[in-house]
């Protein structure tokens, strides 16, 4: 993809030319202020200036994960070419809608990110019409936000996607349950104290250009080592954690998809290429299946956490799975 190291400013609800490039537009959304002043999301879409002819009824929104922003162009150009009209959000204070004033990525409770998802799905239906199909994606802890919307909204979806979705703590329910005594009341006391950052760069050294793999972004939306992690938000992501845990009944078929094989280490090895070095891939697997009634479990050989940016070959077969389970569930 090209370099994206410069933005390109965006005016509340008009759409203009994206950093991404040809077409990519991006339209800033302003939410309600918070205890840091003013606030928005930005929702992305893709509309080349020709190719595939959309079915306006068919529409995927996808949300990145933490210390992240969305330039996977490559999913858009998977979606378009099949007719699905593609958007992508920028939640608030990530990416394209963080601003100076901002901690970035911090919430303290996870349900905030409803004003973002139906402030761009509402433009969406506006632009689809009420009556489209409309499919979530989620990455990370992305994934974990789209299943907790999902729960609270049944029937507002038609499908959901989940690449490495954070679904629970590393080390298990059992650490999680012993830990959360301590972060609530750091928490409590002081929400936005950053904890330690054991961020090493291993995950950016396997996706970076300049490190041995295929792609560009803009490091301050994407930073090495990532954004602190704060007390607040941790506390918020453990309460997604414990919900999913119990159980979440979503009503739309499910389609999670994660590496085969997990390699977390504090040493460097040329092996973490073709494994995910962020999240416990088995965790993932057993939490998904408590996600709802209908859920589908697809390991990937040699996948990275973002399955988008694997290897040309791993990419391919991701690709090939999102086709084999939409032509079963996608859009019914």
């Amino acid at each position: 993809m090209p370099d994206d190291s410069t933005t390109t400013g965006t005016t509340t609800g008009t759409w203009v030319d994206d950093v991404l490039g040809s077409g990519f537009q991006a339209r800033t959304l302003a939410l309600a202020d918070d205890d840091e002043g003013e606030v928005v999301t930005t929702l992305v879409r893709y509309r080349p200036p020709a190719g595939t002819a959309l079915r306006p009824a068919r529409a995927l929104l996808y949300v990145h994960g933490w210390s992240d922003y969305f330039f996977q162009t490559g999913l858009a150009e998977h979606w378009h070419a099949r007719g699905v009209a593609f958007y992508a959000v920028d939640l608030r204070k990530y990416g394209r809608s963080l601003r100076e004033h901002q901690t970035p990525g911090y919430v303290d409770d996870l349900t905030t990110y409803d004003e973002d998802l139906d402030a761009a799905l509402g433009v969406i239906r506006d632009e689809l019409g009420p009556h489209a199909r409309v499919m979530l994606m989620g990455h990370s802890t992305g994934g974990l936000v789209v299943s907790l919307w999902a729960a609270r909204h049944p029937g507002a979806v038609s499908g959901m996607i989940l690449n490495s979705p954070w679904l629970e703590l590393q080390g298990s329910g059992l650490l999680r349950n012993l830990s959360t005594p301590a972060v609530a009341q750091l928490a409590r006391f002081q929400p936005k104290a950053p904890l330690p950052n054991i961020d090493p760069g291993y995950y950016a050294r396997t996706v970076g250009a300049a490190t041995g793999g295929e792609w560009t972004y803009d490091e301050r939306w994407r930073p090495t080592p990532s954004f602190p992690v704060r007390a607040g938000w941790l506390r918020a992501v453990m309460t997604g954690h414990t919900l999913v845990a119990r159980g979440l009944r979503i009503d739309a078929p499910v389609l999670m998809l994660a590496s085969a094989r997990t390699l977390i280490s504090p040493w460097w090895s040329e092996q973490m290429r073709s494994a995910d070095v962020v999240l416990d891939v088995e965790l993932l697997a057993r939490r998904a299946v408590q996600l709802g009634p209908v859920v589908t479990v697809v390991r990937i050989p040699d996948g990275v956490h973002d399955l988008t940016l694997s290897a040309p070959p791993v990419r391919a077969r991701f690709y090939a799975e999102l086709d084999r389970w939409t032509a079963a569930y996608g859009w019914a």
